[in-house]
């Protein structure tokens, strides 16, 4: 991994890893289908200018709509509406790290429908790592309000859709040879309608709008979830999929950082052993990344898909 990667991915870390406690500040004042719904609109809003100036290619075939229609259902709408409703009663840094069992998810289910064959071993090892360390952050085992809780089990299903996302994007829009900034772009705004269609049957309630709610709004979707996609694709143009890939792991411990410095969260023993074996984790996977420099690195697609 070049040295002049590691801020950016450093910053896209940060970017990710705050999103949910823009979340959690959300909550208080917007019901979260509005806070889904304004996070994906801001999100295109940002995005769109960008793909003009860059002059990309806008899919055009019904079908290719179709297809980002079902990628943005399962890769934004579902994932993003999950959290926010889980965030009612999960902490953040909670809602982080479920979040980090994607990678994990993601494998499992490529196996299952065989997209995938195999896994590499210092990719298995940095999933295997990467998760017991979110493992032993989380400690399921000690309390009932995580994983058995219902907004346990809300982050557990917006991973699961992430994985699901991820497989199904990777064999229908991946190679379709457009910009993954075009193709984030109409995903987002695509995840938004469904989530207007959503809004009149939501049981909205009157927002309670306040300074730290709205920016936590306005900085989840601007920041979150538009400008973060583009620093995303420029990782992925200079490094590939596989490096930019690693910040997965890095979630949870920006999470669980601004949980306990911002909104006074408990963080345990236990919970900064786990941190440790997360970053192990990376390690190893980009050690995998490492070992395979003789060929060049993928460059496909990586339309809208995260946090």
């Amino acid at each position: 991994m070049k040295q002049s990667v590691l801020p950016r991915l450093a910053l896209l870390a940060l970017i990710w890893g705050s999103s949910f406690l823009w979340i959690k500040l959300a909550d208080r004042g917007f019901p979260p289908v509005e806070v889904t719904f304004a996070r994906l609109a801001l999100g295109a809003a940002v995005l769109f200018p960008v793909v003009l100036i860059r002059r990309d290619e806008v899919p055009r075939s019904a079908a290719v709509w179709g297809q980002i229609v079902v990628a943005a259902l399962f890769a934004n709408a579902i994932p993003y509406l999950l959290f926010a409703v889980a965030e009612q009663s999960v902490g953040s840094a909670t809602a982080g790290i479920i979040n980090a069992t994607t990678p994990l998810w993601t494998v499992l289910l490529a196996l299952a429908v065989r997209h995938q064959k195999s896994v590499t071993p210092w990719q298995g090892a940095g999933l295997i790592v990467g998760f017991g360390g979110t493992l032993l952050i989380f400690s399921p085992w000690h309390s009932a309000t995580g994983v058995a809780s219902a907004g346990g089990l809300e982050c557990l299903g917006a991973s699961v859709s992430y994985a699901i996302s991820y497989i199904y994007m990777d064999k229908f829009l991946a190679r379709r040879g457009l910009s993954p900034i075009s193709l984030s772009a109409c995903q987002l705004l695509a995840a938004a309608l469904l989530l207007a269609l959503a809004l009149p049957v939501s049981g909205v309630r009157a927002p309670h709008i306040g300074a730290a709610s709205l920016a936590g709004l306005v900085i989840l979707g601007v920041l979150g979830t538009g400008i973060a996609y583009v620093l995303n694709y420029q990782i992925i143009a200079s490094e590939g999929a596989t490096v930019a890939a690693t910040v997965t792991y890095l979630l949870p411990v920006v999470a669980i950082v601004l949980g306990v410095v911002v909104l006074g969260e408990t963080v345990t023993a236990a919970a900064l052993a786990g941190i440790g074996l997360v970053l192990a984790g990376v390690g190893l996977t980009r050690r995998q990344k490492t070992t395979a420099r003789r060929r060049p690195p993928a460059r496909h697609s990586e339309p809208a898909r995260r946090r």
